[in-house]
């Protein structure tokens, strides 16, 4: 290799002082030196910089250093110029000198510099140069070059400056003194820490594992804690080092499996439809699947609230993409379709990207589709919720109508969408397509060619795109690889769309069926930003690549999925070129298309360069290993190919490119491989000229390394491949990729870290996670300097230049943030930064992934004859270089273990966790013209091997092989000690376990242990005579990896695997002492992982010894087998094993539960072994299980040596056996209690003030039972709040005081007598404070209401719910608050930069934070202003509704009675553990307590201590005992339909035990949110019928009833359960009435038994209200009134009082179970993980031998009131005028009106006609009566009806009560005219105007501002009401005003005093007294004559009889004058 070298040593005679820095110049490439810090007169630069040079050095080349003024902020100042000519240089081959420089103006000046000069050509022909020489290069930096860059210049790229190793690291290299050009690597995983590097301290130093202890003692003065790393549970990938990348331990591929989904919509109501008098129905559509609601008839605003319930078992991608679609169609029905009148798109991805994967009681906005200038057409108001497997719904409790009647406030849209959105189109162009495959066989191409003559391609492509539910397809290009479309697919949609992906696809045209080629998805989050200084979605034009199944054409593809996009492709297909641009429509515009359709169109092509130019790349690979190859693939030789594209393809790359096409095409096409090449640098153009790329290594037979796996034996020799390929050069977008990449990967396993402290509970995780920021802070503000050169480069798409700019900001902004948070990481505080950390690594790795392609990915097959059998695929930006450190990929120039596996569906399932092969690969990815240094990463001590026929005079080229004359021999130890919680693999639920260690080319087994899932082996591996190739120095710091599986032995066929980890072992050389801190290493547990689920974690530890000349004799010495049982089994030596001390574990053997039959028999003596590392104890046998499944001897105990280090100790396993006869034992079920630590016992600590227990569990549960404190999980704020008022002082028991707001924390002494006043009135004069007076639903208010009579106990119940809803929005209000106060915090921190949406929801832009800041004030507001809205709300007793199970409230009421799941049988292999539950057969009940010995005396020494009972004392017996259960089933909601009509038919059935009580004729037509309202009382024997299982099901009329689903309930621990589960305890004292006392034992004899059990000095009643309870005082009220009202003096309400605050006594208190309803999921084993449904239930029990109970109490639904509305029409005014009159044309109307009740269409009314209103005045007097039936409490009407005639009974709804009336135009011959309509919801409508004049529309428009009453209330009102319609504009108009008068009544009043409808009798109204006009004309012709003609045209009539009769008088005159004439004249 000819190299030019020069060494700069010093610059002097300089002037000031200042940072120097110098550029050395040859041949156009700069390096720049490192800075030289605060140098006066001279700076030592003492740097070599190399130049490999190509071509000869002519004398005549020039060399230039210039030297400059180093400034961090400006750009740099030039102190002067040193240029001279090579000659000498390249005569002799070595100068040194010492020469001035010259400034600007070409004057020499002082400043002087020394340089050495070496030359060295190929053949040596110059003066050959010693090898010692040069390599003086300083200890503490590795010289550092970096290429010229615009940032250089300015000395931006120095990260912070204090290091120049940190911003160039590991580029250059340095000499190795066998001079054969062989460069021995850089450490690219670690910064040489100089000394300046410390002083300074603000850098963190990040460490590796291995060295962490050696650089630890040398650093331990100035190393700050923050920057430690910890190794971790999976301890390989902490410790990655220079030359290897991190191994990928999971191996299945998680997409394209599918899953289940439930998607349950619920369509409640639309209002605000666009249409007059229409018929509406909601059909929800989710991909194909369309449900419709039913009908509801002329109204725009319907109520439907149907339930649609939709399933699906898909992979996740398809699911997330379908596109869920509500429309609302007009007046459909079976011969018609209906009219459209809007459609809503949202994709499901959409929903479960939402919290809690729910929208709840949103509108969606209705658009037009075919015509986009409309706007919005109606609103739907629904609930959508996403399940996937395993999520659980939290159903948020129905907040109040009234806020969501805020339909602008409740929009059916994410958060950050804006409510306008508007209409754009979205263009996707399409320019053309290479590379694809074969689509047809080529037999039929042949059949052609000999037909026709004409050679084809076999494939007929065109472009199919999806987006939004529509598809629009390009044109088919007939035969062609290499199609040109140059079309564009225009798709118009509302903008910001609510579909996130948009899929393009190429597809195959082919007569059968069309086939896809290859998929691609283009999300559009990923091209788009909605920030402030964001941009539209744009792409490109860019080139996408597709992958999918291998190019080979076969009929049935079975990879075909590959291709439509589900899955990892494991193939290139194609690359398609394309480009997307939204444009946002202004509709106002007249010219513009309306309608949505998908619209083709052409466009112009594009010019060759708009991708890039482009670039001659070069891949190198080399295989350094070959193991782990599956021994199925037989002993048939095998090869690697490696793959870039088409590039390397052999078998089924394209066909050859015509060489005319191919310059047409100028390169860019993909050619075969040995065509001529153009060629990129001059230089190389003669070498390169015949370089064929080699993509397959040879091929060669494996040999067998175990009973499972090959190897390939490359030993000493290692083949290489390498390819040259052409692509358009867009690293730079890699790059970025890169550099966030390696932030965030550094960010994950910094986190990773701190985790794993918390975990182990090691010190200081606070500082390792400041750390973790402040390298996060500085990773972030270099990619901005980097990131900064890259700002104006040509050949960049819009969406690269925006990307950009938003991720430059981003990262700043994510920068200053991290830099923020660290100063607020506290100890307490760890937790929630941890969380922000973590949103900032899911938000690095959303920015990381680059949208737009450039270079394909590259694939890795194993061939073996010559078919593909496995596959890795590696992305190509991984192993891209770069000059820039940062920039380069994670694996390039490095080794990766890579594991090979099956391609598709092949590799789901157990084919997936297999490994086919194990690589070690060596990548490299670069320009060709870069890659001089292509392998500088490998391991040192190579020889490179030619190709033969490349002859000797060619030096560039790529070798086809390496050899290695350098190999080291070591030793491995493998120290197994044990694993724990391994997955299940037998039939018996257990395993039989041993493990494989592979490591190289060897691999060894442990024992088999059998029948364990918690395997201790003990034992040591050791591996003899290990060879690895290359340097011993780097070995040490890098060794290979060690992959660990672990199988489960059976007795037949191979062995099963269990799953597999990996690790690194620690390593020492053979001149390294063998001693601490390094050695002996530590036992770690590394997790174990199956496919993607961890499957267990091994305790080992792995060390790597070097053999040197000495032989085995020099290493550490073994200790030969000790155990004589075991054999030649080594065990692991002392120093390594854990520590052991002496323990006691005491056993608490209850019983036994459920046993399922075990090989069809029933188990009948069944026992338990409990065994805990060798040792254990039996309980004694249960004689017969079926009599008594409990245990006759309670406590046990055994006594074993465990590891002093809590996180050591073993698992305990538990079995159950049963004893059959003659001697055989057989399996039942077993359980391994993996963690012991919650069994730990610790002494109470006397003089603590802190009373919560005196004998205290780690995770706060008893052991004795007379101590006690809540379990941590207790009652949560919800049930907290409910029972404390906020007056007391509450009297605190845990160590940190919870923060409430209203509670005074009070520290009491244990031993003082502290004063807790709760005096009742108080306290519930407080709790109404707290309630907010907020207005109760149950119509309490009714001032006759209030009485006692009225109140049952569903008052009761819905007081609470609506106190249930309270605390949960004040919890909100608390959060919304905090949320606030942190993004102010943040905000103000960073006050310029806009966080991104994706991290803080919180501060979006400006505007929306202000949007969300008034949002939380509304909340805050109706938290806090309650108590100037609401009106006092009436007392009423209430209880707790607990929105969860009973058993999550109180940690499982495991407080001393643990409940463990016998497993048996295979565990499932599903992603998640989720079907575990088909593997319990049983439940041991017990407990445990292990405790070190000895233990202290004191406790032994307590009065009353039962020594038999140990650690247990005080237990209840366990015989059996006759209990009464009493189960009160309230109400079922969100039921899961059953039936085909969208709705189900429930009832209940109870069973305990044998008992079974159905409810079937009681079932519930058609609900699915049925009442129930029962109680049931099943009489019970514990501990035989201890599980209760309710279930609803589903009645049929045919066929079986089907489940829906059912919650089971362990009614034992309950019953024994210290929280006094049995009864709940009710929040106050009273003999009658709704709230009457259920309790067979009052209050004072509960507190009397609870102080005896408990040992507790009371109660004493003391005279003014008081009782002392131990130490405590306690007031309260002392009457108590009887039902006649007679008051007598009683104890019950002090003692009450005292069992409400039970937690408060120290020592036993814990918190009593109130009075309550718990809500509990309704699961159905065929849908396993996913609810069908809640239901809200109690139990009660008592036992029998006490004294009976009373009556269970009536919670029969109430039944709705039956009231009659009556409504008087009295006028109307200003009604518009519709119809124009015959005779005159003016305009009148014939106006009537009509009126319903909502839900009852057919129950109309029509008032009589008033006829011809000139005014729009009527007159009508006329009243309509409307029967319904009326719940209160729901504010709901009830209607009975049949759904169809069909239908088998009626079906109940429940409607809100809405009136509508309507005033329309009556025509005889046409349909009546519709004019308006108003509705009034009778609980909240405005109040009516007292005059037509102030009657308007804003009435209606502004409905939330003014004042609403209710009729329910008023009984009568009367006013003037607005009658609206919509306009074309959909604008409202004010149509009618009407004045009414509504008067509501009860049925008896109605009876009393009925009325007549219309005018009739009784109490008839009087007619009204219209104008004469109003009559029909043609009833009455005369009338309307007299009326038309008389009153307008009297006077025109007169005078025109008049002017008549003149003219007649004329006429006669006329006619008879001539007469006249004739006789006067002839005088007759």
């Amino acid at each position: 290799m000819m190299s030019l070298m020069v060494h700069l040593k010093t610059v002097a005679h300089l002037r000031g002082k200042a940072d120097r820095i110098a550029r050395v110049t040859f041949r156009g490439l700069s390096f720049y030196s490192h800075v030289a810090e605060n140098c006066e007169e001279v700076a030592h630069f003492n740097e070599t910089f190399r130049w490999p040079i190509a071509s000869r050095l002519d004398g005549s080349e020039m060399l230039a250093i210039q030297v400059y003024n180093y400034s961090k902020v400006f750009s740099n100042r030039l102190v002067g110029t040193f240029c001279m000519v090579l000659q000498k240089v390249a005569e002799e081959g070595h100068l040194e000198l010492t020469d001035t420089l010259i400034d600007d103006n070409n004057t020499s000046i002082k400043t002087s510099v020394t340089i050495e000069i070496r030359y060295q050509p190929m053949d040596g022909t110059v003066g050959v140069w010693s090898d010692g020489e040069f390599l003086d290069v300083p200890d503490d930096r590795d010289g550092m070059f970096a290429f010229e860059t615009d940032s250089l210049l300015s000395g931006q790229s120095h990260g912070s400056g204090t290091s120049a190793a940190r911003s160039l690291q590991g580029s250059v290299p340095t000499f190795r003194k066998a001079g054969k050009g062989v460069f021995s690597a850089m450490k690219l995983g670690k910064i040489k820490i100089s000394k300046d590097d410390h002083k300074k301290g603000d850098e963190p130093a990040i460490l590796d594992m291995e060295d962490l202890d050696r650089k630890a003692i040398r650093l331990a003065g100035t190393m700050e804690p923050d920057t430690i790393s910890l190794a971790s549970v999976t301890a390989v990938t902490t410790n990655v080092s220079n030359k290897r990348s991190k191994p990928d331990i999971k191996m299945e591929p998680g997409s394209g499996r599918p899953v289940d989904y439930q998607i349950s919509i619920t369509v409640i109501e639309a209002r605000q439809l666009i249409g007059l008098n229409m018929d509406p129905v909601v059909c929800v559509e989710i991909g194909d699947d369309k449900k419709y609601t039913s009908m509801k008839e002329s109204t725009n605003c319907p109520y439907y609230n149907e339930y649609f319930v939709f399933d699906f078992h898909v992979p996740p991608d398809v699911m997330f993409d379908k596109i869920i679609k509500l429309s609302v169609i007009h007046s459909k029905n079976l011969l018609r379709s209906g009219t459209l009148v809007g459609t809503f798109k949202m994709d499901v991805g959409t929903v479960y990207s939402q919290p809690e994967h729910q929208f709840y009681h949103k509108w969606a906005i209705l658009s037009d589709p075919d015509d986009i200038t409309a706007g919005c057409k109606g609103y739907v108001k629904c609930d959508i919720a996403v399940v996937g497997k395993g999520d659980n719904i939290k159903t948020p409790h129905k907040a109040n109508e009234t806020d969501e009647d805020d339909i602008e406030g409740n929009l059916l849209l994410p958060e950050g969408i804006p409510a306008e959105r508007q209409w754009a189109r979205f263009y996707v162009k399409v320019y053309r397509a290479e590379g694809l495959p074969k689509m047809n066989t080529s037999i039929m191409a042949n059949v052609k060619k000999a037909f026709i003559g004409e050679n084809r391609d076999l494939v007929d492509p065109y472009v199919q795109v999806q987006f939004a539910g529509q598809k629009g397809k390009t044109s088919v290009q007939k035969s062609s690889y290499e199609p040109i479309w140059n079309e564009q697919v225009i798709f118009t949609e509302l903008f910001p769309p609510l579909c996130k992906r948009l899929k393009v696809q190429i597809r195959d045209s082919d007569k059968v069926t069309d086939v896809a080629i290859g998929t691609h998805f283009i999300d559009l989050r990923k091209i788009s930003n909605d920030g402030d200084k964001g941009f539209l979605p744009t792409l490109g034009p860019a080139w996408v690549n597709m992958y999918g199944s291998t190019r080979q054409y076969t009929l049935m593809d079975e990879h075909q999925d590959l291709n439509e996009g589900l899955g990892e492709g494991v193939s290139f297909r194609a690359r398609l070129l394309l480009s997307i641009a939204v444009e946002i429509l202004d509709t106002t515009l007249p010219d513009i298309i309306s309608s949505t359709e998908v619209q083709i169109e052409t466009i112009s092509n594009i010019s060759e360069s708009a991708t890039g130019k482009m670039e001659e790349f070069f891949l190198f690979g080399s295989f350094l290993e070959a193991t782990m190859i599956d021994r199925k693939i037989g002993d048939k030789a095998i090869s690697f190919e490696i793959t870039i594209g088409n590039y390397g393809n052999q078998i089924d790359g394209v066909s050859k490119l015509s060489s005319t096409k191919k310059k047409k095409k100028d390169g860019e096409s993909e050619e075969e491989e040995n065509e001529l090449i153009q060629n990129s640098s001059e230089d190389e153009a003669d070498e390169d000229a015949d370089l064929v790329s080699v993509s397959c290594t040879p091929l060669m037979k494996p040999v067998i390394t175990d009973r499972n796996y090959f190897h390939l034996p490359y030993f000493e020799k290692k083949p290489c491949v390498y390819i040259k390929s052409w692509w358009q050069d867009q690293r730079r977008r890699l790059y970025n990729s890169n550099m966030m990449d390696k932030i965030a990967d550094k960010l994950e396993e910094g986190l990773n870290d701190v985790q794993e402290i918390i975990k182990t509970e090691k010190a200081f995780p606070e500082r390792r996670l400041r750390g973790v920021l402040e390298e996060l802070s500085v990773g972030c503000s270099r990619f901005v300097t980097l990131a900064n050169k890259d700002v104006n480069q040509a050949g960049r798409t819009k969406l690269d230049r925006e990307r950009l700019k938003s991720c430059m900001r981003e990262m700043d902004s994510m920068g200053q943030q991290a830099k923020q948070i660290r100063t607020q990481v506290k100890k307490n505080t760890v937790r929630d930064k941890l969380k922000l950390a973590q949103n900032f690594l899911q938000k690095l790795r959303f920015l990381a992934d680059e949208p737009q392609h450039s270079i394909p990915d590259v694939f890795v097959w194993m061939m073996s004859n010559n078919k593909r059998i496995a596959y890795a695929r590696i992305p190509s930006k991984d192993i891209l270089y770069s000059i820039v450190d940062e920039e380069t990929g994670k694996d390039c120039g490095k080794v990766k273990a890579v594991f090979l596996k099956l391609p598709g569906k092949k590799s789901f399932g157990p084919a997936g966790w297999t490994v086919q092969a194990k690589l070690e690969l060596y990548l490299w990815l670069g320009l060709n013209k870069q890659r001089k240094d292509f392998l500088s990463g490998l391991p040192n001590g190579f020889e490179e091997i030619k190709a033969a026929k490349m002859g000797p005079s060619l030096q560039s080229v790529p070798p086809v092989s390496l050899v290695y004359n350098m190999k080291q021999v070591f030793q491995l130890r493998a120290h197994m000690y044990q694993a724990r919680s391994l997955f299940a693999a037998d039939s018996s639920g257990l395993s039989d376990p041993f493990a494989r260690v592979f490591f190289s080319t060897h691999s060894q087994v442990t024992e088999v242990l059998s029948e364990t899932l918690c395997p201790t082996w003990d034992q040591l591996l050791v591996f003899d005579d290990v060879e690895l190739f290359g340097e011993a120095s780097e070995l040490r710091d890098d060794p290979p990896i060690i992959v660990v599986e672990i199988y489960d032995q059976d007795t037949v066929g191979k062995a099963e695997f269990i799953g597999r980890t990996f690790a690194k072992p620690t390593i020492k050389m053979c001149d390294e002492h063998y001693g601490p801190p390094r050695f002996p290493p530590q036992l770690e547990y590394y997790q174990v992982y199956r496919g993607n689920c961890t499957a267990g974690e091994l305790l080992a530890a792995f060390e790597l010894l070097q053999i040197g000349q000495g032989g085995r004799a020099d290493l550490p010495p073994l200790e030969g087998p000790t155990d004589s049982e075991r054999g030649p089994i080594l065990p692991v030596p002392l120093g390594i094993r854990p520590v052991l001390s002496r323990y006691r574990i005491e056993v608490l053997f209850w019983g036994l539960r459920d046993l399922k039959r075990i090989n069809l028999a029933q188990v009948d003596r069944p026992r338990v072994d409990i065994e805990c590392a060798g040792r254990g104890v039996q309980s004694v046998l249960i004689q017969n299980y079926k009599k008594n499944p409990n245990f006759s001897t309670l406590v046990k105990w055994f006594e074993v040596d465990l590891p002093e280090n809590e996180l050591l100790h073993p698992p305990l396993n538990i079995r159950v056996v049963d004893c059959r006869a003659f001697g055989r034992f057989i399996l039942v079920g077993s359980h391994a209690v993996t963690s012991l630590r919650r069994f730990i016992y610790s002494a109470p600590d006397k003089n603590s003030n802190n009373w919560a227990s005196a004998a205290k569990l780690m995770n706060g549960y008893m052991v004795l039972t007379n101590g006690g404190s809540q379990p941590r999980s207790s009652p949560s704020l919800s049930s907290r709040t409910l029972s404390r008022s906020a007056g007391d002082i509450i009297v605190n028991m845990d160590s940190e005081p919870p923060i409430q707001k209203m509670d005074t924390v009070v520290k009491l002494d244990a031993m003082s007598d502290a004063v807790v006043k709760v005096d009742m009135t108080e306290e519930e004069s407080d709790k109404e404070k707290k309630k907010k007076k907020k207005k109760k639903k149950g119509g309490v208010e009714d001032e006759d209401e209030t009485d006692e009579r009225v109140l049952d106990w569903w008052s009761k119940y819905f007081a609470s719910i609506e106190t249930l809803k309270e605390n949960l929005r004040a919890q909100e209000a608390a959060q919304a608050e905090a949320e606030e106060r942190e993004d102010l915090e943040i905000a103000a921190e960073v006050a310029d930069i806009k966080p991104d949406d994706l991290l803080l929801k919180g501060s979006k832009t400006k505007e929306k934070s202000k949007e969300k800041k008034n949002l939380k004030d509304k909340k805050k507001g109706q938290a806090a202003d309650g108590f100037e809205k609401r009106p006092v709300k009436a007392k009423v007793d209430e209880l707790v509704v607990y929105n969860k199970e009973l058993e999550s409230e109180f940690g499982s009421f495991e407080d001393w009675l643990h409940t463990f799941n016998l497993y048996r049988g295979k565990a499932g292999d599903d992603d998640e553990h989720v079907l575990d539950d088909d593997r319990i057969v049983g439940r041991f009940k017990g407990s445990l307590c292990m405790y070190k010995l000895p233990l202290s005396e004191e406790i032994t020494r307590e009065a009353g201590f039962d020594p038999s009972m140990g650690m247990f004392q005080s237990i209840p017996h366990n015989d059996p005992i006759n209990v009464l259960v009493r189960v009160y089933v309230v109400r079922a909601t969100d039921l899961h339909p059953a039936d085909i009509n969208g709705k189900a038919d429930p009832y209940i059935v109870i069973k305990l035990g044998k008992s079974e009580v159905k409810d079937k004729e009681n079932y519930i037509s058609k609900q699915l949110n049925p009442v129930f309202g029962k109680s049931f009382d099943i009489e019970a024997t514990f501990p035989m019928e201890s599980m209760l299982t309710v279930s609803v099901y589903d009645w049929d009329l045919v066929g079986t009833d089907d489940l829906i689903g059912e919650t089971k309930i362990d009614l034992e621990n309950r019953f024994y359960s210290k929280y006094r589960a049995t009864c709940g305890i009710s929040s106050s004292y009273s003999v009658h009435g709704y709230n009457v006392w259920r309790d067979p034992m009052k209050p004072s004899q509960i507190l009397a038994k609870l102080c005896k059990d408990g040992k507790i000095n009371g109660p004493h009643y003391g005279p003014g209200g008081k009782v002392k309870v131990a130490n405590r005082i306690f007031h309260g009220p002392t009457e108590l009134e009887d039902e006649n009202g007679l008051k007598k003096q009683s104890e019950e309400h002090l003692a009450l009082t005292v069992l409400n605050h039970w937690e408060e006594i120290p020592r036993v208190g814990c918190k009593l179970i109130p009075e309550h309803v718990e809500t509990r999921p309704l699961l159905n084993p065929d849908k396993p993980g996913i609810e069908q449904g809640r239901i809200e239930m109690w139990v009660d029990m008592f036992p029998m031998d006490m004294p009976a109970p009373g009556p269970a109490i009536d919670i029969s639904p109430r039944k709705p009131k039956r009231y009659e509305l009556r409504v008087i029409i009295w006028n109307t005014d200003e009604v518009i005028l519709e119809d124009d009159d015959y005779f005159t044309g003016e305009k009148s109307s014939d106006i009537f009106v009509r009126g319903w009740l909502k839900g009852q269409q057919e129950d109309k009314q029509d008032t009589d006609v008033h006829y011809h209103s000139l005014t729009g005045e009527g007159n009508f007097n006329w009243r309509f009566v409307f029967p319904f039936d009326y719940l209160m409490a729901e504010e709901k009407i009830v209607i009975s009806k049949k759904e169809s005639m069909f239908s088998w009974d009626e079906t109940e709804y429940k409607i809100p009560p809405r009136l509508t009336l309507q005033v329309w135009d009556a025509d005889h011959f046409s349909a009546d005219d519709f004019l308006g309509a108003i509705e009034l919801d009778l609980n909240r409508f405005p109040r009516g105007a007292k005059t037509a004049k102030q009657c308007s529309l804003d009435m209606i428009r502004n409905e939330q501002e003014l004042p609403t009453i209710s009729i329910f209330k008023q009984k009568r009102v009367k006013g003037w009401w607005p009658f609206v319609a919509r306009d074309e504009n959909d604008e409202m108009e004010l149509t009618g005003k009407v004045e009414a008068e509504l008067h509501l009544v009860t049925a008896e009043e109605a009876e009393k005093s009925p009325v007549g409808l219309g005018r009739n009798e009784p109490d008839p109204l009087e007619k009204p007294n219209r104008p004469d006009t109003t009559f029909l004309w043609f009833l009455s012709p005369l009338k309307a004559i007299r009326y038309l003609v008389c009153n307008r045209y009297k006077w025109l009539i007169i005078k025109i009889v008049l002017a008549l009769l003149l003219l007649i008088m004329l006429g006669l005159f006329l006619y008879s004058m001539p007469g006249y004439l004739v006789k006067k004249l002839l005088g007759a």
